[in-house]
Parts: C-alpha cells; structure tokens; sequence
C-alpha cells in the first residue's frame, strides 16, 4: 500500500449489495480504487432501537457479500468503531479522496452524525457524495408530482456495471490494515428461527414468491399464519438492502400475468405504500419522538409497567394479541395486521403513550425501518389527525383471520387441549368448564388485564372528540398540504 496513494471509500449502510447500488456505481467511475467499509457504530449498537438480531442478519449480508467479492480479491472492511475515528485511523495508510454512500433516512441518531461527517470531511478536504437510495428524494417541501418521479425512478434500468479485480483495494492490503482496527467477528449463532441476511438468500425469497406463493397472496395477507407463507418475506432484504426495491418492482411487472396481475399488482402497491411512508418520515423526522399533529401533544397517557411487560411478553389475557407478540419475539416476522394490532391493543385498549412501544418493536421486528416504523406507530396510535381511528378487536380478528386458531394453538400452546371457541375467548369459561378441561384461568393463562370494553370506550370518546380539538384541525390542513399526495390513484394502481 501507499499512504500517498488517492482512494476512494464505500460506505455501505442499509445497502448491503453489490448490483443496483449507486454508490458503487459511481464510485466506480472515478477511477481510483476502492475501498468497501461497514462500520458497526458503537453509538447504534448500543442504540435501544436495535437488537442483536439486526446486527446478525447484517453479518450474514456481509459475509454474503464477501462470497462474492473473493473472486475479485477483495473483501469489506468491517470494524466496530465510529466513522470519523475510522476515516481517522484509515488516513494513515491511504488519502482518501471521495466517500460514497446512500442517503440514509434514519434515525435522529443517524441524522446527527451525518452532520458531524459532513463537517469532517470539510475540514479534512475529502467529499462526501450521497446517492439516492430507492427513489426516496431529500428536501421536498411538498409531494406534488412525487410519485411520478418515484416511479420513473423505478421503471429505469438497474445500474449497469462490471466490477474488476483493478478496481479494488485487495484483500492482503486490507488484513494488513486490519490490524489497526477492532475487527468485527461476522460469525453468528446457527439458530434456525430468523430468515438468514444476503443477496442470495432475498433471491431465493423472492424467486419462490414470483413463482408460486403468490397465489393467495391477498387472500392470507391479513391471516397470522397463512402469511407467513403466502406473503413475499422480502422486506427484511429491502430494509437493509440486500436488494433495492427497482429491483423487486421490476421482477415483479415481469412475473405479471393474466393469472396474477392482481395478486401481484397488490404487492407492488405495497411496494408503493412503503416509498410513501419512508419519504413521509425523510420530509418529518420528528415524529420519531412526537406526533406529526403537535395537537396530540396534549394528550396524556398514564404509563402502567405492569400493562406494558404484560404486553411484551405476550401474557395480557387475550390469546390472539399474545400469539402474534410471543411470535414476533421469537421469530422476529409478524404479517401487517397483526402489528397493527399489537399497536393497536397497547395505545387504545391499555391506554397508553405510542412512544413506550417503539424499542420494543423496533427491536423484535427484523425488518426494522425507522420510515415505516414512526410512520406506522402513529397511524395505529391514531395520533396523526388525518388518517381513520382503527381500534382492533383482538376477538373478531382471531375468528376472521385464525378461525380455526392453528396460530394461537402455536404461539401460545397453554390454550392448545381447550375446545376451538375457549381457545379464542377463554375467559368465558366457568369453573365447571375449567374443571372439565384440567385448565385454571389466571394460573395456566391470565386473565384478561383490562374490561376491554371499556377500555375500548373510553379510547375511542377520547380520540374522537380529540378530532374537533382547533389545533388538531390547524394541522391536519399542514400535514395534508405537506405529505398528500396529488394523485391518490397513482398510490393505488396495481400496474
């Protein structure tokens, strides 16, 4: 290596892959070579939005990635670390000229050291180019005319390019500068429950759904366990990148037939729906601690731990709410309706404030995508003033969406030897039906932890009457002005 050399550096982020990636892509224009970096930032890894199970799908990505980089020998440089510091220490073995990376709509965490970056790499005469990263677009005042540009962003060809061994720094360099750094050991548990991160893997995801479990598509999505299969599972490969979402959008118009165009025309609205809501926290980030209608900051929530650990941990008494959290926490996947529920359940029927759910969620949820994570928590909470107030009845989604409660048999197997309409409601049982079942309600499985129906009640005068409230209607007229968007029909098209 030469310290007087020039190169540049990738930093990857959540875009883990080696096609369709800008940053990549123009980097490799520059004709310098390249140096690819993951840093595992001590600040998030200790962030209480994540989990270990993020940090290990990214390692999988990683070592993904590396597979494929053997052939061009060359491989990511991977540290624990800070990025400044590593820049810092990367500066005594190489000049670096430009670092390229994606623009990241993240957490205020994100946001933060990205201002501190930039401000690095001023003082330090290195540029820093951002790059789009699936049609998200920085600094819109307003969403007119945004998705036809979101789609002509999308109905592009992916980014064509070759990469050569010349172009890279190479693997002896990189061990050689390892040594200076802390490591980061890519091994993880060999566990069998969460879906396995990289390229590879999201390809084999989303080939299997392209050709076969679509077929029923709209008719599981909202069914805890029929999703589980008949939904693509791809958004834990799109949340970190492991694919972009050009290239999902683009296999799926090419897998469209008379037979499935409207299977699939649904979940390329989906596709839609979660550029919407990630542009939707880029152009207001604050609503990762506060609502977007500041009129809901006024109202107060009387936080209960014991309603809240209850929930967590699956045991509040109404089977279907703890199925789909005993799930999620074990396997980190749980289908759209059932976290809306979940959300539901502990802002309106518990009572309580939308914020004491985020890092619990964000934490369980592989896919974890602060856009569509603050977006939604708010929607479900009910607290943005222009969307429908939705309290989910636990009861009527079990018998609608596990009529048979195959799901709640799984997830929360204490209810499993009682008769189908028990397992559902079994706080309708009598001592005599209890007898008779060997089953003791508040011993074997709790009690209901609340009169839901009146906790239902009060949420629903409250949230009601909270509509009419003057400031809430003064921002409602700013958000809709600011976030509608002009062709609603654009939103729902299925192509």
């Amino acid at each position: 290596m030469n310290i007087n050399e020039e190169i540049n550096i990738i930093w990857l982020k959540r875009d883990l892959r080696l096609q369709d990636n800008e940053a990549i892509f123009n980097a490799l224009k520059s004709e310098k070579r390249v140096l690819l970096l993951y840093v595992f930032e001590k600040s998030l890894l200790s962030d209480a939005h994540y989990s270990e199970r993020h940090w290990n799908f990214i390692k999988q990505s990683i070592k993904d990635l590396n597979e494929d980089l053997l052939k061009f020998n060359t491989k990511i440089l991977c540290v624990t670390s800070e990025v400044v510091t590593t820049c810092n220490q990367l500066l005594n073995y190489y000049k670096i000229n430009t670092v390229f990376s994606h623009q990241e709509t993240g957490l205020l965490i994100t946001y933060t050291r990205d201002k501190d970056f930039t401000r690095y790499c001023r003082n330090n005469s290195m540029n820093w180019v951002e790059n789009n990263n699936n049609g998200v677009l920085r600094g819109l005042l307003n969403r007119n005319d945004w998705f036809n540009k979101w789609d002509d962003f999308m109905y592009k060809p992916t980014l064509d390019y070759q990469l050569e061994e010349s172009d890279f720094v190479s693997t002896d360099e990189i061990r050689k500068i390892e040594a200076a750094f802390f490591v980061t050991d890519l091994e993880t548990p060999k566990d069998k429950i969460f879906q396995k991160g990289g390229t590879k893997m999201a390809w084999k995801y989303a080939n299997s759904f392209f050709e076969t479990r679509h077929i029923n598509y709209m008719h599981h999505i909202s069914k805890p366990a029929l999703a589980r299969e008949s939904c693509s599972r791809l958004s834990p490969y799109i949340a970190w990148g492991n694919v972009s979402i050009r290239q999902v959008f683009q296999k799926a118009l090419a897998s469209k037939n008379d037979a499935n165009k409207k299977h699939l025309g649904a979940f390329v609205s989906r596709l839609r729906w979660q550029a919407h809501f990630i542009q939707k926290f880029e152009m207001e980030h604050t609503m990762e601690e506060a609502s977007v209608n500041k009129g809901y900051h006024k109202l107060k929530k009387s936080v209960s731990l014991k309603y809240q650990k209850a929930w967590r941990d699956g045991y509040t008494g109404f089977p279907l709410v703890d199925a789909s959290m005993r799930c999620l926490n074990e396997t980190g996947y749980l289908n759209f309706r059932m976290r809306s529920m979940l959300v539901s359940f502990f802002t309106h029927i518990l009572w309580q404030p939308w914020q004491d759910a985020t890092h619990h969620l964000s934490q369980q949820f592989l896919d974890f995508e602060p856009g569509i994570h603050f977006s939604q928590m708010q929607m479900q909470a009910a607290e943005t003033g222009i969307n429908t107030i939705r309290i989910y009845s636990p009861l009527k989604n079990s018998i609608e969406h596990d009529s048979d409660a195959t799901f709640i048999k799984k997830w929360v197997p204490e209810l499993a030897k009682l008769s189908t309409p028990f397992i559902h409601e079994p706080y309708l049982m009598t001592p005599l039906d209890q007898q008779f079942a060997n089953f003791e309600l508040g011993k074997d499985y709790p009690k209901p932890i609340v009169d839901i129906k009146q906790t239902r009640k009060k949420a629903s005068d409250i949230l009601y009457k909270m509509r009419q409230d003057p400031e809430v209607l003064l921002e409602n007229k700013r958000i809709l002005k600011k976030h509608t968007i002009t062709d609603r029909k654009k939103l729902l098209k299925s192509d």
